[in-house]
């Protein structure tokens, strides 16, 4: 599994409706990939974002990242949606699980 984090937080003022419908079209074409496993995004009180992606591997995230409507989307989040970001990366990220026994 190859795990990318996005951080991010947005530019005050921005058009929450256009940039709620790129975001959109995003998670739909990342599904579409190859590798693609899941992608989940939370919020914090304080506005910062934080989004989970999951692949196969690590040649299919990348691809993803070269995309070409994924890269014009990275170029609007730098110009126009996003005041910063970090993004992180790993492969075979150490993993622990637990579920308690009334909820199996």
């Amino acid at each position: 599994m190859y795990l990318v984090v996005f951080r991010n937080r947005k530019r005050a003022g921005i058009d929450q409706a256009a940039y709620g419908e790129q975001a959109d079209r995003m998670e739909e074409l990342a599904r579409a990939q190859p590798g693609y496993l899941t992608f989940k995004s939370y919020t914090s009180d304080d506005g910062e974002v934080v989004a989970l992606s999951e692949w196969a591997d690590e040649a299919s995230a990348r691809a993803w990242g070269r995309e070409a409507e994924h890269r014009a989307a990275q170029a609007d989040g730098r110009s126009a949606w996003y005041a910063s970001y970090t993004l992180f990366a790993c492969e075979s990220p150490r993993v622990h699980n637990f579920t308690a026994q009334d909820e199996a």
